[in-house]
């Protein structure tokens, strides 16, 4: 008993403090314009790989641009597009999932199917090629990462819509003539909210390290748009020489990826979801 108390109160700390940290990193997405002391993109070549000073706090790239404000401004496309990725992803693997776990027969066949030829492909791959059909650019990435991870969430929720279906209060409320949508939202949903907010978080840092790999790889934001793994791709010819041009933007995603997977085990362990 005194264990279990102690790891609840563990994990409702880690969760206060990470929740804490994502709310200041919400903040800086919204107030950037704000909080940047300089243009984001203004090139100056007179000021180019210059020291942290007071008018450049973290000092500037081969550019002359404000490094401080590529990250402020970095924040907004690598969260943002991140939780786009996520809140796509799982709408349609919520509505897939739910629909081929409660109707099943050959409808729950041919999603699963369609799911399955898609997870046969590596998802690097699968958005590299797409990538490679479509054009370079962030849009297509975004895209290629979607058609990715909502079958990771159907096949999910469509086990736990399986296991749900058996429950005796499912039941009554079939023999009282509950409709399937009314099933659905007041029994099935309820349910796996739960487990679909572990996932999120943990999903998260996925998306975030997924789309700044491939802006690293020069596949998706294009110059000179701020983000976080297109600055590690910048700052890479200055490793020897200046090697904070990687090492700033590489901590802020290794501090957002942390951080939402250090939420995603406190929130299973608070929720007590067994996850896969």
């Amino acid at each position: 008993m005194i264990v279990k108390l102690r790891n609840i109160l563990k994990s409702q700390i880690v969760i206060v403090l990470c929740s804490f940290v994502l709310f200041v990193l919400l903040l800086i997405t919204i107030f950037a314009p704000w909080l940047a002391p300089n243009d984001p993109i203004l090139v100056n070549l007179a000021h180019k790989l210059q020291s942290p000073s007071f008018e450049y706090p973290l000092g500037t790239d081969h550019l002359g641009r404000c490094t401080l404000s590529r990250i402020l401004f970095g924040a907004r496309i690598s969260l943002g597009y991140a939780m786009l990725i996520f809140i796509s992803a799982l709408s349609i693997g919520l509505v897939i999932g739910i629909i081929a776990g409660y109707i099943g027969g050959w409808i729950d066949q041919l999603l699963m199917r369609l799911g399955d030829g898609l997870m046969a492909i590596p998802s690097l791959l699968f958005v590299l090629g797409f990538v490679g059909i479509w054009g370079a650019g962030l849009k297509q990435v975004v895209l290629g990462l979607i058609l990715v991870q909502w079958v990771y969430y159907a096949r999910v929720i469509r086990g736990m819509v399986l296991s749900l279906k058996e429950e005796n209060y499912i039941t009554a409320a079939k023999i009282s003539g509950s409709s399937s949508w009314t099933i659905m939202k007041k029994h099935i949903i309820p349910n796996v909210l739960p487990s679909l907010a572990v996932m999120g978080t943990l999903e998260m840092g996925w998306a975030i390290m997924n789309l700044s790999s491939m802006s690293f790889l020069g596949l998706g934001v294009q110059p000179p748009t701020p983000e976080w793994g297109a600055m590690i791709h910048e700052g890479k010819s200055y490793i020897r020489t200046n090697p904070e041009l990687m090492i700033y933007p590489g901590l802020m995603i290794m501090l957002v990826v942390v951080t939402f997977n250090l939420l995603g085990e406190a929130l299973s362990e608070r929720f007590n979801v067994k996850r896969r």
